[in-house]
């Protein structure tokens, strides 16, 4: 929607090449149809044929040529949309809120998820926000500590801008604190208390080294926070690629024995934790989306709650004007 005149603003303004050509065509039409009648005219009063003449006197020709041509020119510009007398509504929004908890640790760089487990889940994240709707999504990163990337928020663009710039780099620690990320998520939650559901996804491959896990999950069980997990990764597991200053391969995570380090999926964890809590668990699929699609079931079951009223300013449609205008002119000219 562009604004041409102040306080008038035209939606239809990407079909206006389109118009300005079909009005240039019907003009060229009109003018040809005035210089054919002219001529034949001309060509009857010279042989002094006047009773033959057909089409009425000059004025009555430009009258209905002109009342043509208004009436094109008006239909064009309903087309254009314009639009002005602003108003303003307030739009009751229902949705649940749904916090997002993504797995930075340096495990998330095996490549048993092809091309690796965090360019999955991001991948499978923007899936699962684009199948779901009137819901407040935020995104929050964990590793041996945790931080909220994106506030609870229903600017789908916004939450994408965070998911596209997160890596492991992101946080320090490279080991993995499930509660951690649980804390963090019950904080988020308790700055809206009126929210009756509360509801945490956590993308991980569910290697954990928490300190106090069991009482984390209590307090998640007190708070009613239904926790969804979804593991990334395989039972077989990969070993964890190790990168230089420049990002290229630096071989592969050793322990202190000089073994190279397996990740594993730990799906029995991920699943208790997700039970316990009145959850859902589903192992991340790398073929297609059928776990985003259990997922997105699984959420959609969950009742909506009343959101805050958004108000939003529009103006108003007012092409009907122009096209009873037009309908005027070519009436009048059908008359004539």
């Amino acid at each position: 929607m562009r604004q041409l005149f102040s306080g008038v603003a035209f939606a239809g303004l990407d079909y206006l090449p389109l118009i300005i050509l079909f009005l240039l065509v019907v003009g060229f039409l009109i003018v040809w149809r005035l210089r054919k009648v002219y001529h034949v005219k001309k060509i009857l009063m010279s042989r002094a044929n006047t009773s033959l003449l057909i089409s009425g006197s000059s004025w009555r020709l430009l009258a209905k040529a002109g009342l043509l041509f208004l009436g094109v020119l008006l239909l064009s510009c309903a087309l254009l949309r314009p639009q002005w007398n602003k108003k303003d509504e307030m739009v009751k929004q229902e949705g649940r809120d749904l916090l997002i908890a993504v797995d930075v640790s340096r495990s998330m760089l095996a490549q048993d998820c092809p091309p690796n487990r965090l360019a999955v889940t991001k991948q499978k994240i923007r899936s699962l926000v684009e199948h779901l709707s009137c819901e407040r999504i935020g995104l929050l990163l964990f590793s041996g500590t945790a931080c909220v990337q994106c506030p609870l928020t229903t600017d789908r663009a916004a939450f994408f801008l965070f998911l596209d710039a997160l890596d492991v780099e992101t946080l320090s620690s490279g080991t993995t604190a499930l509660d951690e990320a649980i804390k963090k998520a019950l904080a988020v939650f308790q700055q809206v208390p009126s929210r009756k559901n509360k509801m945490l996804v956590l993308f991980t491959d569910g290697e954990d080294f928490s300190s106090n896990l069991a009482g984390v999950k209590r307090a998640a069980q007190q708070e009613n926070m239904a926790i969804f997990a979804v593991g990334v990764g395989t039972p077989e597991g990969a070993p964890i690629p190790l990168f230089d200053e420049k990002g290229n391969p630096a071989g592969h995570q050793k322990d202190k024995k000089g073994g190279v380090v397996i990740s594993r999926l730990n799906e029995a964890m991920l699943r208790s934790l997700a039970q316990e809590s009145g959850g859902f668990y589903v192992r991340a699929s790398c073929a297609d989306d059928r776990d985003i699609d259990q997922l997105v079931h699984k959420v959609a079951q969950v009742e909506k709650e009343t959101l805050e009223d958004k108000k939003i300013s529009h103006l108003e449609e007012q092409y009907h004007y122009l096209l009873i205008g037009s309908f005027v002119c070519f009436a009048l000219e059908w008359i004539l």
